[in-house]
């Protein structure tokens, strides 16, 4: 939890965006694993953590923006509670550790909501993304669960997105903790991607550095060297030489601040001549794309710079043809990369997302393409200072979008569907950095992980023996 002013001062900015009604946050509870005393690994919703800051299931808030309050409402832990967890503070305690003075029970929040609706005041909420959230709020509101979505409010998404988009030191350096924890995460996959090894093992290793380090992982891992599967959360191969290995792992900190990188290691530590030709490429476009972002700058059009690098860089090994700018602007680029250069991030690893993802990574200005690839871009408006994005081109060569495209004549002026054919057992390759805009430029965030040819090579053959290595014991 951070000092109790962050939270006040966030609290604050929102009555400025928004100048009627309440504002309803509800956080989210326990959820059972499979049977109700065995419990998944509680996760706070990151809207409620933003604006109130309490790490503890059974809780809602308030903003009040005509009367300018601002309320907790939870209940108390009895004494068999106690018995099993230990003294726990009340929600008076725990409201006044981020400046609230106002607080309830869940009963009493029941008829504060019911009093607001029946004195025709707006009730704004944003999207529930659980169950019994919207069951919470049927009840509350006295609707249907199928009509809870339709009653979203608009204003307040759009309120969060303009005040949680920009990030303060606070959550800077809470950002920059998870990256050196995905520092150690991404070093040890690689001293372990060694022919024979089963990919589930690197993958339970890493997650245990960010369950050691910091907290969960931020996200399921993708690890797998058919990579060409760009969310492949199957673990199970066999690693073989002549492979390449797709590590996409973030952590999360105490805070719920997230990391995101991706590396893609040679299976063995070397890399063959045709796996380096192609991840230079991808380094490329890496390095071109980290390069173009500023404030001011369009993402889309730091997307398509990354996209030309990687229509020039295979034009250059066989496997394109043609006019690069031409290419690029008929979508070729997305027979290799059908994904978008990045997304936000802060809390949420797609920072936001849940919100609507045109919201966070659109405006008025910048609309959706509706077209194959770049209809996937996650961030495409204007960056500005405080952002922090991912950068994350990648190669991959999916057989049956190969197939496809070339069943259809599709970019025949600028593909070598002959010489593609050749490249079918490839995989894929993505490298993945978090990058700070800053005011003058931008900032990669936290320690580097090797990502040169030479630096994974050299990584590759360094012992696995990460705490020593790091100073940790």
């Amino acid at each position: 939890m951070f000092k109790k002013e962050v939270y006040i001062n966030r609290r604050e900015s929102l009555k400025r965006q928004v100048n009627n009604g309440i504002a309803l946050f509800m956080g989210n509870t326990d959820v059972a694993f499979n049977y109700p005393a065995n419990q998944y690994h509680f996760r706070q919703d990151s809207n409620f953590l933003y604006f109130f800051g309490i790490d503890h299931p059974g809780f809602a808030g308030v903003i009040d923006f005509d009367e300018g309050k601002e309320y907790i409402f939870g209940n108390d832990f009895d004494l068999d509670d106690i018995i099993w967890m230990g003294p726990q503070p009340t929600v008076k305690e725990q409201a006044a550790e981020v400046g609230v003075e106002n607080t309830g029970t869940l009963n009493d929040l029941a008829s504060f909501v019911k009093k607001v609706v029946e004195t025709g005041r707006k009730v704004h909420f944003l999207p529930p993304y659980r169950g019994e959230t919207v069951i919470t709020l049927s009840e509350l509101l006295n609707v249907k669960p199928s009509e809870v979505k339709s009653l979203v409010s608009e204003e307040l998404i759009k309120a969060v997105v303009k005040l949680r988009e920009i990030k303060d030191d606070f959550e800077i350096a809470e950002i920059e903790k998870a990256v050196d924890i995905a520092y150690l995460m991404h070093t040890t996959a690689m001293k372990m991607a060694k022919p024979g090894i089963k990919e589930q093992e690197i993958a339970g290793t890493i997650e245990g550095i960010s369950l050691a380090l910091g907290g969960p992982v931020s996200f399921p891992i993708i690890l797998s060297m058919n990579g060409q599967t760009l969310h492949n959360h199957y673990h199970g191969n066999i690693l073989e030489e002549g492979r390449m290995m797709v590590c996409d792992a973030g952590s999360e900190t105490e805070e719920h601040y997230a990391s995101d990188l991706t590396r893609t290691t040679p299976v063995g530590g070397k890399f063959n001549g045709r796996q380096k030709d192609i991840y230079q490429i991808v380094l490329d476009a890496n390095f071109k794309g980290i390069e173009s972002v500023k404030p001011g700058v369009l993402y889309k059009d730091v997307h398509f710079k990354a996209a030309g690098v990687i229509v020039e860089g295979l034009k250059n090994v066989g496997l394109m043809k043609g006019n690069v700018e031409d290419a690029v602007a008929a979508g070729a680029h997305t027979l290799f990369m059908p994904h978008g250069l990045g997304h936000m991030m802060g809390l949420d690893v797609h920072d936001l997302e849940g919100l609507g993802e045109d919201y966070v990574g659109y405006d008025e200005t910048v609309k959706r393409s509706t077209e194959f690839g770049t209809a996937y871009l996650r961030l495409a408006k204007k960056l500005k200072p405080g952002f922090v994005l991912t950068v994350e081109p990648g190669i991959y060569f999916i057989p049956a979008l190969i197939d496809k495209f070339r069943a259809e004549n599709k970019f025949k002026d600028f593909v070598n569907y002959d010489k593609l054919e050749t490249y079918k057992d490839f995989g894929g390759i993505r490298i993945e950095d978090d990058v700070l805009v800053t005011e003058e430029g931008h900032k990669v965030l936290g320690k580097p992980v090797p990502k040169t040819v030479d630096d994974v090579e050299k990584t590759c053959s360094e012992p696995r023996e990460w705490l020593k290595m790091e100073g940790f014991i």
